[in-house]
């Protein structure tokens, strides 16, 4: 069977020198794992990061899955900026996820990856039935070679009881879901993002004056309530201030869900259409209005804007 998923930047390749793993799904790279990924390199390089897609849960139970905090591509290419040589991606599937941890092991940290060291979250469980642990890991070392770490990625959030949140995607993704994305930043370790393609809109924002990039909204991955937003779109690694709509345009009676963004330092707007684009959202603004002119929309649109300067600044 395919172990690795052929992915632009992820490598498939079994190596032929040793390495220092780092196993995890990932999920928006956050502080939590670039925690784990700065132990792997104190530990040595090459630091092969392995993440699995799809998702485990879309495998077994797609309808519960999590949403994703940033693409495939933008996985891949943080876990490189924050500290991984190389990144593998393991093409999880229900075949994959019977094996045993023994075979885990034996197929991917030794057959595969030539692993001296292994670090792991330290909730981390594999192979069938979850079976596998840290514990199952470092008995493997003994026998194998490698030594083991699980990693507790303590956070600096903290709770009403005074204590510290571990770093995680699911508090992530909980901060996103109720539009705190200055705490989100805090456990990202940067503003979360949403990616897209620019799609053509009804053009009722340029008549009003403020022409908006438009991204559908991918009700897969981690997208604000309903809103305005103060954020840049960032375009060729270049970040441009932005207000940002989140929503359908109710004054308007929309029904399609969109990531609107307002370049402000292009107030004729940036020929966008048909490029991919990352929204970042910095603070939220306001919830979602519904006008009963457009004369009311406008005078609104004009304090959103002063308002996100004002953030942005």
């Amino acid at each position: 069977m395919t172990i690795w998923r052929d992915f632009p930047g992820a490598a498939t390749a079994p190596r032929t020198d040793q390495s220092v793993v780092a196993i995890g799904n990932f999920d928006g790279v956050h502080r939590g794992h670039q925690q784990l990924l700065a132990h792997a390199g104190a530990i040595g390089r090459p630091v092969v990061a392995v993440s699995f897609d799809p998702h485990p849960a879309r495998v077994f139970a797609p309808d519960r899955a999590p949403k994703q905090l940033c693409t495939l591509a933008r996985r891949v290419e943080l876990l490189k900026t924050r500290g991984a040589d190389e990144v593998r991606l393991l093409a999880f599937t229900r075949e994959m996820a019977a094996w045993s941890p023994e075979e885990f092991v034996e197929r991917v940290l030794v057959g595969e990856l030539r692993a001296t060291a292994v670090v792991v979250g330290e909730n981390f469980r594999f192979g069938a039935r979850a079976a596998g642990d840290v514990e199952t890991l470092r008995r493997a070392g003994e026998e194998y070679g490698f030594t083991a770490d699980g990693i507790d990625l303590v956070g600096s959030r903290d709770d009403s009881d005074g204590q510290a949140d571990a770093y995680c995607s699911t508090l992530a993704r909980d901060l996103i879901a109720a539009g705190d994305l200055l705490g989100a930043a805090v456990v990202l370790g940067r503003p979360h993002e949403v990616s897209g393609i620019v799609r053509r809109g009804d053009g009722r924002g340029k008549d009003l004056g403020f022409p908006t990039a438009n991204v559908p909204v991918d009700e897969t991955y981690a997208v604000p309530p309903d809103g305005v937003y103060a954020g840049y779109v960032v375009v060729d690694g270049e970040r441009h201030p932005a207000a940002i709509s989140v929503g359908t345009n109710p004054t308007f009676g929309g029904v399609e869900r969109r990531v609107e963004s307002y370049v402000m330092d292009a107030p004729g707007g940036l020929d966008l259409y048909d490029r991919e684009i990352r929204v970042e959202f910095i603070r939220r603004l306001r919830g979602m209005e519904n006008f009963d002119t457009v004369e009311a929309l406008v005078t609104q649109m004009h304090d959103d804007v002063a308002a996100a300067r004002d953030v942005l600044s």
